[in-house]
């Protein structure tokens, strides 16, 4: 069943909102016992009398109370309609595909003890945390980009292939995102043959020299519906020397930001290996996790309690003669 939206919220039962009409009939009738209260308390002249036989009450008391059970009352009626809300469900399988670049800018010092160690290390403690029905294919990112593993529960063998990685010339995104939908394809299939939702993890820390332009290979990855989600690691004022010269190698965040969103991945930057393994810990949860559109009756139902609660609370300190 498909929710119908209703303004900002979403219902699979919309027409039982058709209760919320009576709201406005119970706030007429309030209205109107406010009127007619008053017209009564007329008829007594002796006020100093009316106050020390009745307790006096404070208005606002019984407006936040009544106001209280109305909003009650919505939530009800809104629970009722069966909301539907976002819920993050656990994933059973994923295709996770770690693409890192290896660089010669990755012998960088300014993340200790050079880039690539922090990177080598970030990356084997996030694989560690997946769940362990997941596949993990690791991608070299350099100028000729390398499948160092292809998709695999084995986590050994791809902490091996991370430990592994050594310095390359060259840094060609475009053909790493490739590599990655073309290992994701690789992947097996689960007992109903239908491939398991796949991402793709770019960590990069300078910009494009060669190969495919890094924007249609994202273009591909939005068809395919693979988001790729990037980290810009390094400082802005990273260096490194190669054959007697110096250059700068700072992260090209840009770039790495529109290859996110052109994919609905997210693009994070991180400057340092605290930071780095930070970042790995807040895509686990992206990793782990599907967002449904689900049913979420209990959390309207729990919302109309809290105001019925408060509402009972008003109407008992009204009753209640206190000393």
């Amino acid at each position: 069943m498909i929710p119908v939206p209703v303004g900002p919220f979403e219902f699979f039962a919309a027409a039982r909102l058709w209760a919320l009409l009576a709201l406005p009939v119970l706030i007429a009738l309030y209205i109107l016992g406010l009127h007619f209260s008053r017209r009564n308390g007329i008829r007594y002249t002796n006020t100093g009398m009316l106050a020390a036989v009745l307790p006096r009450q404070r208005q606002w008391r019984r407006h936040v109370t009544v106001a209280m059970a109305l909003c009650s009352l919505v939530l009800v009626t809104g629970a009722w309609a069966r909301p539907a809300g976002i819920e993050k469900v656990p994933r059973e399988r994923a295709t996770v595909v770690l693409v890192l670049d290896g660089s010669q800018s990755m012998a960088a010092t300014d993340v200790t003890p050079n880039r690539l160690d922090a990177a080598k290390a970030a990356a084997t403690a996030f694989v560690d945390q997946l769940p362990s029905q997941y596949n993990v294919a690791v991608i070299e990112l350099s100028g000729a980009p390398a499948t160092l593993t292809p998709p695999t529960t084995d986590r050994a063998a791809v902490k091996n292939a991370i430990n592994k990685m050594t310095l390359q010339d060259g840094t060609a995104i475009g053909d790493s995102i490739d590599a990655a939908l073309a290992a994701i394809a690789q992947a097996p299939a689960g007992d109903s043959d239908q491939p398991a939702p796949s991402l793709v993890i770019l960590l990069s820390d300078g910009t494009n020299t060669s190969g495919a332009d890094p924007m249609t290979s994202a273009g591909k990855a939005a068809e395919q519906k693979v988001p790729v989600y990037t980290i810009a690691f390094g400082t802005q004022n990273g260096y490194v020397d190669l054959d007697g010269e110096r250059y700068a190698v700072a992260p090209d965040t840009q770039l790495l930001s529109d290859i996110a969103a052109a994919t609905g991945g997210q693009a994070t930057s991180a400057a340092s290996a605290d930071q780095l393994n930070r970042v790995y810990t807040r895509l686990k949860s992206s990793v782990g996790y599907d967002e449904l559109n689900t049913e979420v009756t209990a959390r309207w139902a729990l919302y109309a309690l809290a105001f019925a609660v408060v509402a009972a609370l008003g109407a008992v300190s009204m009753a209640a003669r206190w000393p």
